[in-house]
Parts: structure tokens; sequence; C-alpha cells
């Protein structure tokens, strides 16, 4: 039977410290700050990020660089015999390809996962595959089902602003100035590969009741409904730097899934990065038959 070591990064939201303590690898992820690089979770914590965010400094994302990447690989397969790298979706980075490039150089010995999840739903991604990993399924195999699953997720995001889709361009400063004047707040939707608009709200209530409705129709009609006898879906509720609110909306999400796990985490930088502060997200997921039992979740917030 293989030793199989499980790699993600932290656009998962996993820290490093998370993953040593559940035996997972975590490649920290750069982002520059005027034109200066730091690694997430290394030297940059959110407080820093959002700190510069909101000093108007020039923030951007990148990809790590090979020598991280494999440098890392490298050292896992001293202890390992195989590796399952779960990254970010490939409909909203290159490092996926890039890591499947790397990989062409171990003989298979590295198996690039492209199951299209980010945040939460790729650490629950992790998560999975580590427990697959302990029961004995090999890389190719953990790698196959995660892909399998890869639309068994979805990830709804209010944003409290629309500055930061100004400032990367992605709408029109018009469009931006209109939507506050209407206290307009656009609510996202990851599912799959694209981050698309799904629909808008005005004000937090209208907002929450929109993201709810939205994933007990995922959970209806995609994932076979939920049963609070035999939950079958993982739940998250997430944000950027907008505790306080995460935590009620918790409160709600429990109130409408009744004995359902709810986790609470932070957004990745990759995420925070292009919307900015004060965004709340709900996540959900699909159990896998061969993840982790519902009953058995590593981490219970």
């Amino acid at each position: 039977m293989p030793k199989t070591a499980v790699v993600t990064d932290t656009n998962s939201g996993m820290t490093l410290e998370e993953g040593r303590k559940n035996g997972i690898f975590v490649l920290p992820m750069p982002v520059v700050i005027d034109e200066t690089e730091y690694l997430e979770d290394v030297d940059l914590s959110h407080e820093k990020f959002y700190d510069a965010l909101s000093s108007g400094a020039h923030v951007h994302t990148s990809q790590p660089a090979a020598g991280d990447v494999m440098g890392l690989w490298d050292k896992v397969l001293s202890e390992y015999d195989e590796i399952v790298h779960i990254p970010m979706s490939s409909g909203l980075s290159g490092a996926m390809q890039n890591a499947r490039i790397y990989a062409e150089d171990y003989n298979g010995k590295v198996q690039v996962v492209d199951n299209q999840r980010i945040s939460v739903t790729q650490r629950q991604s992790a998560y999975d595959a580590k427990y697959m990993s302990k029961k004995g399924m090999g890389a190719a195999i953990i790698k196959q089902r995660l892909e399998e699953s890869k639309f068994d997720s979805s990830i709804y995001i209010m944003l409290d602003t629309l500055e930061y889709l100004k400032k990367g361009g992605r709408i029109t400063p018009a469009a931006a100035t209109f939507a506050k004047i209407l206290n307009l707040k656009p609510i996202l939707q990851i599912q799959g590969e694209k981050l698309d608009a799904f629909s808008k709200c005005r004000g937090l209530k209208q907002g929450k009741s929109i993201m709810l409705k939205a994933v007990a129709d995922d959970a209806k009609e995609r994932f076979g409904g939920y049963n609070p006898l035999e939950p079958r879906i993982w739940f998250y509720v997430a944000h950027t730097q907008n505790e306080a609110v995460a935590i009620e909306f918790k409160k709600e999400v429990i109130e409408a899934f009744p004995g359902a796990s709810v986790e609470l985490a932070a957004l990745p930088l990759s995420i925070a990065c292009h919307i900015g502060p004060g965004s709340l997200a709900i996540a959900c997921a699909k159990l896998l038959p061969e993840g982790q039992p519902y009953k058995d979740k590593a981490i219970d917030n």
C-alpha cells in the first residue's frame, strides 16, 4: 500500500499550522504589495494584508515559483511514496496548469487535481483526500474521485463594496457608483470553474436570504436533499474581515439546516484581493462516499 501525502495551498484557507496538525502539507501563496512579494501565512498575516489594502497600496496575487512548488514536493517525497496535490481551480488561476507541467518530471508520483474548487471547498477536498489516503487509496484514484465530484460544491459571496472590482477593471467606475447610490450589493457565485454574477441585493438581510435559498436549492436539486437524520452535505460560512456578521450568519445557517456541521472561516487572500473587506459567504459541498464520514469531521468549529 503506497504512503500517499496530501498537498494543498493557502488558497484553500488552510493555514500552515492547521495543515501540520492534520497531516496535510500547505504551500504558501505569494501576494505582491507595492512590488514586494510576501507569502500568505508566512510573512503576511490577514491583518497586514487588509492594512495594506485599506491604505491604497497596489496589491495583487501571484503564482508560486517552480522551485518553491517542486522543493516542497521533493521534501515530501523523502518521506512519502506519492503526492496528491490540490491547487485552486484552473478557471481562476494558472497555478494548476503550471503544477501539472512540473509534475511531468515526477513519473506519476505527483498527481495534480483540478476539481474546480477554491477556499473552503478546496480545503474540504484536502481533508477528503487525507481521509482516503488513510484508507489506503492511492494518489491516482484519489485524484479521479475528487475530479469526478468537482461540481458537487457551491460558494455564494455577497460583497460589501464594488471598489475592488472597479480597481481590478472588472466593472466600470460608473457601475460602481450607481450601485453605491442604490445600496446594491452583488452576490457572486463560484460553481465549477468560473466566478460569475449570481444576484444582487439591497442590504445584508436580503443578501443572506438570497444566499440561504441558493444553498437550499443546491442541496435539493443537486445534492439529493438535506436530511438532518443523515446529513450528507458540508456547510461553511466565510468572510473577509467580517467575523462578527459571519458568526451571526452561522447561527442562521444552523437554524435553516438543523443538525448540520457549519464551519466558520476567513476567505483566502486570493479572493480578498479582488473583493475587499466586509464580504460574507456561504458554501456547501456534497459528502463524498469515500470521504470523511459526517460524524468524523476533522474540524468542527
